[in-house]
């Protein structure tokens, strides 16, 4: 039967440093020491040993994997979760969650940025159709409302934009590695009038 489990355990750094001197005697490596030591431990209790304790995947959070990376790609990995500001082993996570469900993750804080838009966006459009019902009733407009009717509409349109870019860079980054952060000279920080 072929190897594909796992036993992971923490030793001090004296442990592992004997057991790597043991090992490089016996001219082999840490693990297959390791192996050979449980299988003489597992042989000496016989058939007593008990069944197999059932597998529960449903949900368990505390679930662990191990994943060794070279170490370009570790320095890497770091980077790409601290433009996230996520800790790696959270992006990893979300990583493998998102091919694992043929998801397209959004990090809290670009979740937030895109809901703060959505906002501004709607406190404009509530002082357009204010403008829009004016004009629509006769009343004459002074060249200063139809000012600020057109930087609204800029506004809107900058908006429309940025959010376009957050959701665009945010596929791009996932596939890339990191986010593009939009430039804040393109960001209009104007607020709405009226708001």
């Amino acid at each position: 039967m072929a190897a594909s489990a796992f036993i992971h355990l923490r030793v001090t750094q004296e442990t592992k440093l004997r057991l790597r001197a043991l090992a490089q005697r016996e001219g082999r490596t840490e693990s297959a020491l390791l192996k050979e030591l449980l299988g003489v431990m597992l042989r000496s209790v016989g058939d007593e040993v008990l069944s197999e304790p059932k597998q529960d995947y449903g949900g368990i959070r505390q679930a662990r994997l191990t994943v060794r990376l070279q170490a370009s790609d570790h320095v890497l990995l770091r980077d790409r979760a601290a433009a996230r500001a996520m800790p790696a082993a959270t992006y990893v996570s979300v990583l493998v969650r998102a091919h694992l469900r043929s998801l397209t993750p959004l990090p809290k804080d670009e979740l937030l940025a895109l809901k703060r838009s959505i906002a501004e966006l709607a406190a404009v459009g509530r002082n357009i159709n204010q403008i829009a019902k004016v004009a629509n009733e006769g009343g004459g407009l002074p060249g200063s409302v139809r000012e600020e009717f057109r930087a609204m509409l800029k506004i809107c349109e900058a908006l429309r934009d940025n959010t376009k870019a957050l959701l665009k860079s945010n596929l791009r980054s996932w596939s890339v590695g990191h986010s593009e952060v939009v430039p804040s000279s393109s960001r209009n920080t104007a607020e709405p009038a009226g708001s």
